[in-house]
């Protein structure tokens, strides 16, 4: 993990290092001033030993020869003179054994002949050897710092300083004066040391006084730094009068911060309530819903969208579309051509590799032209087809209701007539033979089953009073597997309970909801004439408590699937076709649902859906905690 460095450090040392650059900078110059200062000086004092040796071997070669024995014809002999005559004079020869302590950079001085042979020479071992060549130093003393610093401090090497001697106008030798870059180097030490150390403690008290004005220039960030900080958490405060009265930048910049960190913090607030309400809404939203930004990477993901592409919502958010779904299925092929093209999908329809078909709407969105991101809407095609099924049944079964309303209320007063009158009839006819008192008796039978009919038909379309109360629905259950208990045994027909082993805790009418799964349960039994297995099962599925009624009967034909809960429709010759509408009805009184699979042979399930009820659940979790 990275440390974070404070603004006011790097301040700090931003100035301290500034400073430093510019003290080394300048220290630079100054040891480079005194190394080409110290090169000069040895290159004048060496001139000047080279011209004092030249004048005098010019005094010395004022002897005339031809006052002397010396064949002048001869230059072995006249060379020989020569030699002989430097070698003699005191003075020449004193001044060569001065110059090495005229001079710390001198190595050493010579006058040799056109051969390069030391006529005279410093070391006396070496007069009569020829004297090797060496650089002039000229070259360095002309030649740039680069040169100078590596002629100065490299490797050791002697350089020499050459004047040339004449004789009669012709070349008669040289006079050389060799320079040590050891000695140049020994005699520039102690200054290059003195630069230095005055160098190095120039910059640490550089340094010092740097960082502590930086330090006390700059201590007012640090007060800032706290309130951006506490500002960034949420938690700044207000700023002071004594702050806000101060007329310099810290006072301006502080009451800036404080307005900000109220903006920010009013605009966190509206922020915060928005993101849980987008969440809960997030939450409970059926379809899969998913946002992305112009760059196509998901911002937001709502819950039930990891059903339809099959991965939590940590792994969908911030990636791009094209990780988030693969090529290689049939929806994340449909979704990815679709971006590809930057064509729109209007409720396409796609059948998954699992055999579910999702309806799939691709929307882009636009600004000023130009689009800025992405929507994406799953939704189950099966369940929309089952809520406009409910829907359209809804909507038969109140059209029935309003129709048996009325029927049922027209037709009850003539059947009270009629079995008034009938019972007139009876009394004036009592000699009457058998045969027409079984006519009678039948006319009457027939009356009180319409009249039982028609009251069916009243009570089902009465407005119903739920006497609601919290009870748990396995308790309720095992009433109705008791009360049907005669039926199952005269159908052979065995009944498994399969309940929770936690609380079911719901708030509905018991009796409406009894009779209610009692009528699918009976219908079960009633669906295996040769016997069976018919399962009641209960359970929790998040915040719903859920019943299954499974048979192993015939199953249901597809051709009347769609009409089962249909009043009065059934396929038994005793039956009523009340049951599954009354059953349905309650249902819907108590904002649940039922619906059901079915397959042929094999058997139904009807599963019936209760909301939890929140203070029973909430009740719960205060036990257990």
């Amino acid at each position: 993990m990275r440390s974070r460095v404070r603004l006011k450090t790097k301040l700090v040392l931003a100035i301290s290092a500034m400073v430093v650059a510019l003290v080394t900078g300048l220290s630079a110059i100054y040891l480079s001033q005194l190394v080409r200062h110290g090169v000069e000086d040895s290159y004048l004092s060496a001139e000047f030993v080279g011209h004092q040796i030249f004048h005098a071997t010019r005094q010395a070669l004022e002897v005339d020869p031809s006052s002397t024995k010396v064949d002048l014809d001869d230059p072995v002999a006249v060379r020989n003179f020569v030699e002989q005559t430097l070698q003699a004079d005191p003075g020449l020869n004193s001044l060569l054994q001065s110059i090495i302590g005229y001079s710390p950079t001198i190595y050493d001085a010579a006058i040799v002949d056109a051969e390069e042979r030391a006529l005279l020479h410093t070391q006396a071992e070496k007069i009569g050897n020829k004297v090797p060549p060496r650089e002039n130093f000229s070259v360095v003393r002309d030649g740039g710092l680069r040169r100078q610093v590596a002629a100065v401090f490299g490797e050791p090497q002697i350089y020499e300083i050459r004047l040339p001697l004449e004789r009669d106008g012709a070349p008669f030798g040289a006079i050389l004066v060799r320079i040590s870059t050891v000695f140049l180097k020994n005699s520039l030490q102690p200054q290059l040391t003195q630069a230095l150390v005055f160098s190095a403690v120039s910059i640490l008290v550089s340094l010092l006084l740097a960082a502590g004005l930086s330090n006390l220039a700059l201590k007012p960030l640090e007060a800032i730094s706290r309130r951006l900080d506490l500002m960034t958490a949420g938690q700044i405060d207000s700023v002071s009068e004594k702050e806000i009265a101060r007329s310099d930048e810290y006072g301006a910049v502080t009451t800036k911060i404080d307005r900000l960190g109220r903006q920010i913090r009013d605009v966190k607030e509206v922020f915060s309530a928005l993101k849980e309400n987008l969440d809960q809404i997030m939450a409970n939203l059926q379809d899969g819903v998913m946002l992305f930004t112009r760059d196509l990477r998901a911002v937001l993901v709502s819950a039930s969208a990891e059903r339809f592409v099959g991965r939590p919502r940590g792994e969908m958010l911030g990636r791009p579309v094209d990780e988030i779904f693969s090529p290689g299925t049939p929806l994340g092929r449909l979704v990815l051509e679709a971006f590809d093209a930057r064509d729109p999908l209007n409720q396409r329809e796609v059948e998954t590799e699992t055999g579910r078909r999702v309806e799939v709407s691709l929307d882009f969105i636009e600004e000023h032209g130009e689009r800025i991101g992405a929507l994406i809407t799953l939704r189950d095609a099966e369940s929309v087809r089952r809520i406009e099924d409910e829907i359209e049944l809804s909507r038969r079964l109140a059209a029935i209701g309003r129709l048996t309303s009325g029927v049922a209320h027209e037709v009850k007063n003539p059947i009270n007539a009629i079995v008034v009158h009938l019972e007139v009839l009876r009394q004036k006819l009592q000699q009457a033979d058998p045969d027409t008192r079984r006519h009678m008796d039948v006319i009457g039978n027939e009356i009180q089953r319409l009249d039982r009919v028609v009251q069916t038909l009243v009570d089902f379309t009465r407005p119903v009073e739920l006497r609601l109360a919290e009870l748990d629905l396995r308790r309720l259950l095992d009433d109705v597997v008791l009360l049907a208990s005669p039926e199952a045994e005269r159908h052979g027909v065995t009944i498994e309970r399969d309940f929770s082993n936690d609380v079911l805790p719901v708030k509905v009418d018991g009796d409406l909801i009894k009779q209610a799964v009692l009528n699918i349960v009976i219908n079960g039994v009633q669906a295996m004439p040769q016997g069976g297995t018919l399962t009641v099962a209960a359970f929790r599925d998040n915040d719903e408590a859920q019943i299954e009624v499974r048979d192993q009967g015939a199953g249901i034909p597809v051709e009347l699937r769609d009409r089962i809960f249909n009043l009065y429709f059934t396929t038994k010759k005793t039956g009523s076709g009340i049951g599954l509408a009354m059953a349905y009805r309650v249902m819907q009184l108590h904002n649940g649902s039922v619906e059901y699979d079915s397959v042929e042979g094999r058997g139904t399930t009807f599963r019936l859906r209760f909301p939890v009820s929140t203070r029973e659940f909430e009740a719960q979790q205060e036990v257990g905690a």
